[in-house]
């Protein structure tokens, strides 16, 4: 395999890997050591269908699995899709949350209470333009951050609560069934990532810190977001049909960003896995964290 660096800081393009057949022991440590040092890769024209995707996903861990009621394909795969059950442009809607209120830099799976490890985007349709997907480093973020702030965070805890979120906005979304599939989880803000270096854990459903004031929580967790976003650690992947893009949920975040939603046609499908662990839907997983031992 060749390895092309697309960002001065992170992101691999990863050339001559056969998706075609399933992977051998040595072609799964290359992409564990290769992602371990870019955080974020793309591998071009990937030639998987549902199930490969799946098969693909799980050399590298256990799958998460979707949960009932979410937007999925199968029980192992997200949709990320503009499209109907039949292949048809879903129509706009305009109860609700709009698809920009989620356009935000973030990880997936905050509320999962297993270590979320990768996801695995694969493009079949893309729009001609616009829906790009954008990535942060937040390792590259941590070392840039002053040796006083990095005192000040170590050890902190953040709870992450994607409805509180929303309504810091100003979108007043309840829906009982939604929040049990995604409930408030605390996650630590720094971590260690696979290659020893440290990361900001951090997204828009960051919302609170334990033991905190609110108010002070939020404007240091601002300071933090305001901090991360800026454009020199921002990499923009501009999809094309075949690209399957992986990155580590525990050291990055990525948004979405705007295209012609209800006039062009986006199909892409996303499996993630775990560290570790049982092959569980997050809700499963919380119930099964929160019984007593």
């Amino acid at each position: 395999m060749q390895i092309n660096q697309l960002h001065p800081l992170f992101m691999g393009e990863i050339i001559g890997l056969d998706t075609r057949t399933p992977l051998a022991l040595e072609a799964i440590d290359c992409v564990e050591q290769v992602m371990a040092e870019y955080a974020v890769c793309v591998i071009r024209d990937a030639v998987l269908d549902d199930d490969n995707l799946i098969a693909f996903a799980r050399s590298f861990g256990p799958m998460e699995l979707a949960p009932p009621g979410s937007k999925r394909i199968a029980e192992g795969l997200y949709d990320i899709s503009n499209l109907t059950a039949d292949g048809e442009i879903r129509p706009y809607n305009p109860d609700g949350p709009q698809p920009v209120d989620f356009e935000r830099f973030h990880t997936d799976s905050p509320f999962n209470s297993l270590p979320t490890k990768w996801s695995f985007l694969l493009a079949h349709v893309t729009p001609p333009s616009g829906a790009d997907t954008e990535f942060i480093d937040t390792r590259a973020v941590y070392d840039d951050l002053p040796q006083e702030m990095k005192s000040r965070i170590e050890g902190l805890e953040v709870d992450h609560d994607m409805f509180r979120a929303l309504k810091r906005t100003g979108v007043e979304f309840e829906n009982e069934e939604m929040r049990k599939n995604f409930p408030r989880m605390t996650h630590p803000l720094v971590r260690t990532s696979s290659n020893g270096r440290k990361a900001l854990y951090l997204g828009w459903h960051a919302i609170d810190i334990v033991g905190w004031e609110e108010e002070d929580a939020l404007e240091l967790l601002d300071h933090l977001f305001e901090f991360a976003t800026q454009n020199k650690y921002i990499y923009a992947h501009k999809w094309r049909p075949g690209d399957m893009v992986i990155w580590d949920n525990r050291c990055t975040m990525h948004s979405a960003t705007a295209f012609e939603r209800y006039k062009y046609k986006r199909d892409l499908r996303r499996a993630t896995i775990n560290e570790s662990g049982p092959e569980v839907s997050a809700i499963e997983a919380n119930r099964k964290a929160s019984e007593p031992v």
